[in-house]
């Protein structure tokens, strides 16, 4: 070959030590630079915590997001090794730099843990501009730092205490490794409340200093472990009984001791939350552990159902679907070597995890339908009634389903679509109303922009089983346009467009419409959630004039700063209270030209905190909607008076 000057030969090949490797592709560690990764780090430090707590050894559990941009996790449970290492470090500085050191490989430290791959905290110290690490440990306290990852001189003795622990403080690099310099305390908190009902008595807080209302602080603690979690869950829905707790060990002849904890709680809802854990990180993607709690959970029902006759057929039976429609539930297996897939943890692989799930869940539930026969016939006669929803939702599927490319007369009548044939680049627009429809029609762009208008609000799928749900013509408008089918039917593959765009007017209106919209997207379609394919626009919220000069405001942040840029006087304000009072060139220049807009991307960090919040927003019951609303309302930043 000829033209090319480059040399590829031995000196090419360039060897990075771990730390170095890390800084260099942090998204193989910490799945993202976003805040996603940057929640990531905090949660290495806290998973090391918590598996000191679960061998016996921490009670507390103390999280602190500083004004400085810094994390302090804190504990007290026996402390990091400080003694002398083989290597010639001492022990600290071992585990804080290097890979896969740890005591997790030691089955006598740790029978069961999170932290398994062992890159943890070094992965944090390495990714962070600075960290320091104090120990306290047989009445001294030790303390070492680090900067990007490396040692900033020995160990140190810098006092005396009566107390053992940890506590690590460090600020995450943002100036060379992260997108984003801000932590979402709520999507902290409420995965260290996951952590407390995952470990009974065990008491964990989190502190925000950097709050703009001063201060806030949330504690948990729970006695009831997942049946309190279960009923968090439920906190807004209508029970149909207690939670049931079905728990044990057992050993595995390759597998070891194995813990499982199972809650569960059937309400008169028609939605499915079942979330599951493995030696506390949440399995996102499921595993065995959750395979074999969805069969007992079917098989179960089905023989009770059987030798009951109370079915009306012999040949009848329920599906997965039927029996977990309106069921709240947690599973919680605790392993010596859980087999992850991927490096972030999210779906667990033991085979033999699920055999002993299997036959224990379903021994525990059988043994409470026995003894608990009412309740066993109010079980049974919801699994009946979903099973002939699921068959009616079936038909109304149908009418869905996107046809082929020739048929295209299939889609929506006001859909009106792009000419680009590549998802990639098209984008469809949910418009609140047909007078911001049109406006949208005239100002985009034809070649990747789709406009489909909404008359309405959509049905609220909170409340309302899936065949009712697809007989709502808006709803069908969207299944029909984005290409994908529901449900069953779903196959992200036919996704017609790559960024799927809610746009709704700036008052109480629009936001009760794009909360409608949300709540379809997470409860019946949200693989396009996961895969970042849904977005919020964001319109302004002023136009302001003075002479010639024009510019838009799109909080009341900027409001206030343009008119002391204009000098505070002669200025007009025109307040848009809805996407139809702009015209096709405003909309286009401030909401949709993708050159000037802000687009939100709508992410899912916590499934748990993302069904809850639904739940109480769109549920039936009011109380806990009343609470959420006066807990939040100093936060409010917009507000229609």
């Amino acid at each position: 070959m000829t033209g090319n000057t480059k040399t590829y030969d031995a000196n090419s090949i360039k060897v990075l030590k771990g730390i170095e490797h890390v800084r260099k592709r942090p998204s193989m560690y910490i799945g993202s630079t976003s805040q996603t990764g940057l929640h990531h780090l905090v949660w290495e430090v806290v998973d090391n915590s918590v598996d000191e707590a679960q061998s016996g050894f921490c009670t507390s559990i103390e999280v602190i997001l500083h004004k400085d941009g810094s994390v302090s996790v804190n504990d007290n449970g026996r402390g990091i090794p400080v003694e002398m290492h083989e290597s010639g470090k001492s022990a600290l500085e071992v585990v804080m730099t290097t890979l896969h050191a740890g005591g997790k490989f030691d089955n006598e430290s740790y029978k069961t843990s999170g932290g398994l791959h062992g890159v943890g905290v070094s992965v944090v110290n390495a990714l962070s501009e600075w960290l320091t690490v104090e120990v306290c440990k047989d009445g001294t306290i030790y303390r070492q730092s680090f900067r990007r990852g490396e040692s900033e001189g020995h160990q140190e003795k810098v006092g005396k205490s009566d107390k053992s622990g940890t506590r690590i403080r460090f600020k995450p690099d943002y100036e060379e490794i992260f997108e984003t310099t801000k932590m979402n305390f709520e999507t902290l908190s409420g995965r260290i409340r996951e952590i407390a009902y995952l470990n009974n008595g065990l008491v964990l807080s989190i502190t925000d200093e950097t709050y703009e209302n001063g201060e806030r602080k949330e504690e948990f603690c729970f006695e009831g472990g997942l049946s309190s979690f279960v009923a968090y869950i439920n906190e807004a829905n209508t029970t149909l009984h207690d939670p049931v707790r079905i728990s044990g060990e057992f050993e595995l002849d390759e597998e070891g001791l194995i813990v499982i904890d199972v809650a569960l709680q059937y309400n008169k809802a028609f939605q499915e939350d079942i979330f599951s854990f493995v030696n506390n990180i949440n399995t996102i993607d499921g595993g065995t552990h959750l395979s074999g709690m969805k069969s007992a959970l079917t098989r179960t029902l089905n023989e009770y159902a059987m030798q009951n006759n109370m079915f009306n057929r012999k040949e009848d039976s329920f599906s997965g679907s039927d029996v977990r429609e309106g069921l709240a539930a947690v599973i919680s297996v605790k392993i010596r070597d859980p087999q992850f897939e991927g490096q972030t943890k999210t779906r667990l692989g033991n085979r033999k995890v699920q055999g002993a799930v299997l036959s224990h869940v379903s021994r525990g539930l059988s043994t409470f339908l026995e003894e608990n026969p009412s309740i066993a016939r109010k079980l049974i006669q919801k699994c009946i009634v979903n099973n002939s929803s699921r068959q009616a939702a079936k038909k109304a599927r149908e009418l869905t389903r996107r046809k082929s490319a020739l048929e295209t007369a299939a889609l929506p009548g006001k859909l009106a679509d792009c000419s680009v044939n590549n998802p990639e680049e098209a984008e469809l627009f949910i418009v609140e109303g047909n007078s911001a429809g049109g406006s949208a029609k005239q100002g985009r762009n034809r070649h990747f922009q789709a406009i489909l208008p909404l008359r309405g609000k959509i049905i609220n799928v909170e409340k309302a089983q899936l065949g009712r749900v697809l007989k709502n013509n808006e709803i069908r408008s969207i299944i029909t346009a984005a290409g994908t089918g529901i449900e069953e039917d779903f196959d992200i593959k036919e996704l017609r467009y790559h960024k799927i765009i809610i746009m709704t007017d700036a008052d109480v209106d629009g936001s009760h419409i794009r909360t409608l919209l949300l709540t379809f997207f997470y409860r019946h379609m949200i693989a396009l959630i996961e895969k970042g394919y849904i977005y919020i626009a964001q319109p302004p919220l002023y136009l302001m004039k003075k002479g010639s000069a024009k510019k838009y405001a799109y909080n009341e942040k900027e409001r206030i700063e343009i008119a002391e840029e204009f000098g505070n006087r002669g200025i007009t304000v025109q307040r848009y209270k809805g996407l139809g009072e702009m015209n096709p060139d405003q909309l286009w220049a401030t909401t949709m030209d993708p050159q000037k807009r802000t687009l939100l991307k709508v992410r899912l960090e916590s499934a748990m905190e993302a069904s809850h919040i639904f739940s109480v927003l769109m549920g039936d019951d009011v109380e806990p909607r009343r609470e959420f609303i006066q807990r939040h309302a100093a936060d409010v930043m917009n507000l229609d008076v």
